[in-house]
């Protein structure tokens, strides 16, 4: 009987078990699309305070193409492309710095077509709350620190933090996350300079962006 009861109790477990990821995966399932619109919706947002509406007559999400570069990410990342009377003005491209204190820091870095600085926003990251977070906008004002600059070459030391000899903020007891977002910053309108022609030429491809 113990057996018995033993593999009773081990089959409604197991069902239990079956039932439950049956749920979870039909709420993925579910989920999927309305947060896949909500992230959409908050990406258009950051692009449209990057690239107002008198920078570009196009529609900017529908403008996507992913680029490669290893300045930029391992892996192909967004660039939105802004144009007016079909002439590029200025392109927002998504970063990735690596060394964040807390992991990697993901960024969307827009340009102007002359290569200066049209803004910055930090779009993901893990760092400190009360610390490293102020990459934030609505936390701090301090990503704002980029807008109209532009990098004159590899030799460009005022794309560093104060600590380290460039023109950048740090935060009191937080140097490794600034650091990391202006290094990553700086390598973007680098690679950008560098390649804006091809990648302007490329067409739009990231998946249903472009419908």
């Amino acid at each position: 009987m113990i057996a018995k009861s033993m593999q009773r109790n081990g089959l409604i477990l197991a069902g239990f078990a079956v039932v439950a990821t049956l749920l979870v995966m039909l709420t993925a399932k579910l989920t999927a699309e309305p947060i896949a619109r909500e992230q959409q919706r908050e990406l258009l947002q950051v692009l449209n305070q990057l690239l107002p509406a008198e920078v570009h007559d196009n529609d900017l999400y529908a403008s996507c193409r992913l680029v490669e570069h290893s300045a930029l990410a391992k892996q192909p990342t967004p660039l939105y492309l802004a144009t007016r009377d079909g002439k590029p003005t200025a392109a927002a491209v998504e970063v990735i710095a690596p060394n964040g204190y807390s992991g990697a820091i993901r960024l969307l870095v827009a340009i102007n077509w002359d290569g200066t600085v049209a803004g910055v926003r930090t779009l993901e990251h893990k760092e400190t709350p009360g610390l490293g977070d102020k990459i934030e906008i609505r936390k701090s004002a301090w990503i704002t620190s980029f807008d109209g600059m532009t990098v004159n070459g590899n030799d460009d030391n005022r794309w560093a933090v104060k600590r380290d000899g460039g023109v950048f903020d740090s935060f009191t007891g937080a140097t490794i996350t600034p650091r990391a977002v202006v290094q990553a910053t700086a390598r973007a309108v680098q690679t950008f300079q560098a390649e804006r022609d091809n990648w302007a030429a490329l067409p739009a491809n990231c998946g249903g962006a472009e419908a």
